[in-house]
């Protein structure tokens, strides 16, 4: 007897709206040409954990919580004697996610993460060129998984979608059928 898991949610949005919605409008045959996303990518800097190495565990910790998946900590490729930092010191930290747990980040992201932004007015709408979507957030307690009294330091991060779009224009469309709240065009990105 075999046990299905349920599919994320937005995911089966994907497969049902999105992607034949996509294939019509720009007459795409083969199910595999059209646009995906492929991965999220979740990375912290922590500059300052130079002078306090604990800065380095509470970051890795809080990404790990956010992501659901433990993450990977990042360290400096060459030394900077004026930064005074040293090739090998961790600087930082990153998670890649495919997947469910992918899809099941970023409808957390888009329905209850992107709300809790405080003026929040639309994300930029401006891609990398290549149809991949980067953006940044100020603060780690826009997550409700973070205990608001256990964060002794703030701490932001980027967000990367990596998506098969080879185009700005489709790699937006494909991101806001997904339901990604980009600034109306007729504001400034």
């Amino acid at each position: 007897m075999t046990t299905e898991t349920a599919k994320p949610r937005l995911y089966e949005k994907f497969q049902s709206d999105v992607l034949p919605g996509l294939m019509s409008k720009h007459n795409i045959k083969n199910v595999l040409a059209a646009p995906r996303l492929t991965k999220v990518v979740i990375s912290m800097g922590v500059g300052e954990a130079k002078e306090n190495k604990g800065l380095i565990d509470a970051a890795a910790t809080d990404l790990t919580l956010i992501a659901g998946q433990k993450c990977q900590l990042t360290t400096a490729r060459v030394s900077v004697s004026n930064f005074r930092l040293r090739e090998g010191m961790p600087i930082g930290c990153r998670v890649t996610l495919r997947g469910d747990r992918m899809w099941e980040f970023v409808d957390r992201l888009i329905s209850v993460v992107v709300p809790r932004i405080k003026d929040f007015r639309g994300l930029k709408s401006k891609l990398d060129g290549g149809g991949n979507y980067s953006m940044g957030l100020d603060d780690q307690l826009v997550f409700p998984e973070i205990d608001l009294d256990r964060v002794k330091h703030h701490q932001g991060m980027n967000i990367t979608f990596v998506t098969t779009a080879d185009n700005d224009a489709l790699g937006r469309e494909l991101l806001e059928g997904l339901g990604m709240p980009f600034r109306k065009s007729g504001k400034k990105a």
